[in-house]
């Protein structure tokens, strides 16, 4: 079976109904299609929380990197620099941050350790290049997710037709 290149399955368009309905009844295969298509909305679901979380995160890697690139910037000049500290969202403290050659980050799971300017610029750097790495993946899976969807209702709907269009065939035979 196909597959793209994270290893979500294609999902299969049926061409031919009456060649496919020929292995299996039209309840079991309405149900199949509902089934995968149901997996498919639970992966969509699944990938547009990631991309969420992923637009989220990549600003604030890119705001910790220009701060970390700024410091470094400014490590032989020997003068304090004069920043507004987030606290939270919406307060702010003034804070004077004497020359340094080291920042703490926070790596998440309440851990934060002390890195070089240089150790820091790398770290982050290759965090927001997998960010982005991962959001295209993301946006990527969305697109061929949503293909799947339409692919698996469109056999539903192909298969109800062709079911109905086979009842009404059927009824007109024994009432002729």
């Amino acid at each position: 079976m196909e597959a793209n290149p994270r290893g979500i399955p294609k999902a299969p368009f049926v061409d031919n109904v009456d060649h496919y309905m020929k292995t299996d009844t039209v309840e079991t295969t309405l149900r199949k299609f509902t089934e995968a298509a149901s997996k498919y909305r639970f992966m969509e679901n699944s990938k547009l929380q990631q991309r969420v979380s992923l637009e989220q995160k990549i600003p604030e890697i890119k705001k910790s990197l220009d701060l970390v690139k700024y410091l470094a910037g400014k490590r032989g000049s020997g003068t304090p620099v004069k920043t507004l500290f987030e606290v939270n969202d919406t307060l702010y403290a003034h804070a004077t941050i004497p020359p340094t050659d080291t920042v703490n980050l926070w790596l998440g799971a309440n851990v934060m350790l002390e890195y070089t300017l240089d150790e820091a610029n790398d770290l982050l750097s290759s965090k927001l290049d997998i960010a982005k790495t991962n959001l295209n993946e993301a946006i990527e899976d969305l697109e061929f997710l949503r293909d799947q969807i339409t692919t698996m209702e469109v056999n539903t709907a192909r298969v109800y037709n062709w079911d109905v269009k086979r009842r009404r065939e059927e009824k007109k035979e024994t009432t002729a």
